[in-house]
C-alpha cells in the first residue's frame, strides 16, 4: 500500500464514522453521504484488487489461517455493506423521494438496516484491529516495514 491508498482508506473510515450515525448528521445528509461512501468503497476495492487476487492465489498455493481469516472477514464485511446499502436505500426518507420512488416494507427494511449497520461497524473495527500491526509499521517505517510485519504475522500480503 502506498500513501495514496492509505489516505483514501483513512478518509473513508473517518467519513463513515461521522456519517454512520444519522443522529449526528440528520437523515438527508446520512443518506446522500452514504451513497457517496458507497462510491468510495468501490474505489477502495479497485485499489486493493491486487490484494484480493494475491489472497486467492495464496489460498491455493499455501493455505494459511491468516489468509483464510482475512478473506472470510472481507467477505462478511462485503455482505454486511451490501445488506446495509440495499436496506438503507429501501428504507430511505430522502434519496428515494428525491428520485420520485417509494419502497414498501418499511417494517422489514428498517430493522434489517439497523442490525446490518451495527454488524458492519463491528466488522470494520475488527478489520482495522486485524491490520493494526501492519498499519503501525507502515506509518513508522514505510512499506518495507509493513510488508515485513505482514509476513511475520503470516498474512503474506503486501496490501498493494
Amino acid at each position: 500500500m502506498d500513501g495514496k491508498r492509505l489516505v483514501v482508506d483513512v478518509v473513508a473510515l473517518a467519513v463513515y464514522a461521522l456519517v454512520a450515525n444519522p443522529a449526528w448528521t440528520g437523515i438527508g445528509l446520512h443518506e446522500w453521504a452514504s451513497l457517496g461512501l458507497f462510491v468510495v468503497f468501490i474505489v477502495h476495492c479497485a485499489m486493493h484488487v491486487d490484494w484480493v487476487v494475491e489472497t486467492f492465489a495464496g489460498l491455493v498455493r499455501r493455505p494459511s489461517p491468516a489468509r483464510t481469516g482475512n478473506l472470510v472477514l472481507d467477505a462478511l464485511t462485503l455482505a454486511a455493506l451490501m445488506t446495509t446499502a440495499v436496506s438503507g436505500i429501501l428504507v430511505s426518507g430522502a434519496v428515494l423521494p428525491a428520485l420520485g420512488l417509494y419502497a414498501d416494507g418499511y417494517y422489514f427494511w428498517d430493522p434489517l438496516h439497523a442490525i446490518s449497520a451495527k454488524v458492519l461497524l463491528a466488522l470494520l473495527l475488527v478489520h482495522v484491529v486485524a491490520h493494526w500491526k501492519w498499519l503501525y509499521n507502515f506509518l513508522r517505517g514505510g512499506k518495507a516495514s509493513a510488508v515485513r510485519a505482514a509476513r511475520e504475522a503470516g498474512e503474506a500480503d503486501e496490501r498493494g
